[in-house]
């Protein structure tokens, strides 16, 4: 969007919060770059010149607006949309993979070179994935700093700097402050920070509808790994340097964020694997505006839009749960699964309670007895394959995961039908146009307003809805009384 000058700057004069995040923009006489929802007095139109990410603007020269803070904005959503090299990378970067892996890390994720990677990103993003790495370390660096109260030595190293020095510099170049200046600017609050706790706001593009995120997420809590508390969602997360818990909290213009980390460096992770399990880097403006389109699905929307696809923070755990849920209720699929945990499962220690462990991992499960499973001896043949696959690593489950190509190894496995096939990309891999007219939730929507009752004849009407069919399940989902529609009391 970069490129459309025009439409840029109707953007930034007009203050609209929905493209931030989707460019930057940065005044020439200031050397500041600034989210499009700026509050401060726009700049002269020749005075602007855009980019499409923070790293191309520090790259450039400028520095972050103290003001509208374009480091908080929420992520762009073409990455969590999109399913090509530059996409599938953004999610990798954003998920730690240069910091611990390096360049050729990544490319080898990616199943391309370091040069053809550097290439594409340079062209599209205006930076490398060194740069977007470094500008990542630095919003996490501004984390730490304003919401704990960590010498800055030990800052400097859980936000993934290799020494004092390059965390001094960057944090100084990109914000025009020294830590020890942003820690003193940081708000001043009554609460005293709990040690070992980070208190965060996710911010998103409004509107947000948390009634079947937050529901859907509490009805089919694992008991042990999650749980609905106080109003909010609470759960383990299994993280490349250790484990956390995190409790997040709907609020009207922000998700509040309480995370506990065995170790700091997951930070980063924490939050993108947070932030993508609630879909929050959507714009649900395009989205429902697309969807009102079709005047079955524009009454649904017009009563609650904003709705987001619920996802997951651990990819291979939703696949076994997926199979576990195959053909049974929902407190079925909790049961069988609470099973797996308590037998399998790692066990935590939680501060506040209620959490036990972090769901079993498919290496830990790949030597269970299939005899010990309450299930169909087809199903057992199921899930053991599915385990197997996963741990030995002939399938790979992850957000850098080619669409298609999962699809198709999940599909030649035994047991695994469209209906698991699509849920998994749906909810696991993320591709935005999944749909499962063989649903039975979907089948009732259906029915009710009068669309194709047929698998083929719905897939075929549903073909209008494309690219944003798996948020057309949501509002055809919430026709339902079931408790995933609905925001927990």
């Amino acid at each position: 969007m970069h490129t459309d000058r025009a439409r840029c700057v109707r953007a930034v004069q007009s203050k609209d919060a929905r493209f931030d995040g989707w460019f930057f923009t940065a005044v020439v006489t200031t050397r500041i770059y600034c989210r499009p929802s700026c509050p401060a007095v726009p700049p002269k139109p020749e005075n602007m010149t855009f980019f499409p990410s923070a790293a191309a603007c520090q790259q450039a020269g400028f520095r972050a607006c103290k003001r509208c803070r374009p480091d908080t904005s929420p992520g762009s959503p073409q990455w969590n949309q999109r399913a090509d090299l530059v996409a599938r990378a953004m999610r990798l970067i954003a998920d730690g993979v240069v910091d611990r892996e390096g360049v050729p890390g990544l490319a080898a994720r990616l199943g391309y070179s370091p040069r053809q990677v550097e290439r594409q990103l340079l062209a599209e993003l205006g930076a490398g994935p060194l740069a977007l790495a470094r500008a990542q370390r630095a919003q996490t660096a501004r984390l730490l700093i304003e919401t704990t109260a960590l010498p800055m030595a030990e800052i400097a190293f859980a936000a993934g700097f290799s020494s004092i020095r390059t965390f001094n510099d960057t944090v100084r170049e990109v914000f025009a402050l020294a830590p020890s200046e942003l820690r003193s600017r940081r708000p001043r609050t009554s609460a005293a920070l709990t040690p070992g706790v980070l208190t965060l706001r996710l911010p998103f593009r409004a509107p947000l509808n948390p009634d079947n995120l937050f529901g859907h997420l509490a009805a089919t809590a694992v008991p042990g790994v999650e749980e609905w508390r106080d109003g909010a969602y609470r759960r383990t997360l299994r993280l490349p340097y250790g484990h956390g818990i995190v409790g997040l909290t709907p609020r009207p213009d922000h998700i509040a964020c309480r995370l506990t980390l065995s170790d700091l460096r997951d930070l980063p992770v924490a939050i993108s694997r947070c932030r993508r399990m609630l879909d929050l880097d959507a714009d649900p403006v395009a989205v429902d505006d697309h969807l009102r389109t079709d005047p079955v699905l524009a009454p649904l929307v017009d009563k609650a839009p904003g709705r987001r696809v619920p996802r997951t923070v651990d990819e291979a755990e939703f696949a076994v749960r997926a199979v576990l849920g195959q053909q049974v209720s929902t407190a079925a699929a909790r049961t069988h699964a609470a099973r797996l945990v308590v037998a399998h499962g790692e066990p935590v220690e939680d501060p506040e309670g209620g959490l036990t462990h972090l769901f079993p991992s498919p290496e830990a499960l790949a030597g269970l007895d299939p005899e010990t499973l309450a299930m169909p001896r087809t199903r057992r043949t199921t899930f053991t394959t599915l385990v197997t696959a996963l741990a030995e690593k002939s399938i790979h489950l992850g957000m850098d995961s080619d669409w298609q190509e999962t699809r198709e190894r999940l599909l030649a496995l035994p047991g695994f039908g469209p209906w698991t096939v699509d849920v998994i990309a749906m909810r696991a891999l993320g591709d935005p146009d999944a749909f499962l007219p063989t649903d039975l939730g979907i089948r009732r929507a259906a029915q009710e307003l009068g669309l194709p009752s047929t698998s083929a004849a719905l897939t075929a009407r549903a073909a209008a809805w494309r690219p944003w069919r798996a948020y057309a399940v949501q509002y055809l989902w919430a026709t339902d009384s079931h408790p995933i529609n609905f925001l927990p009391v």
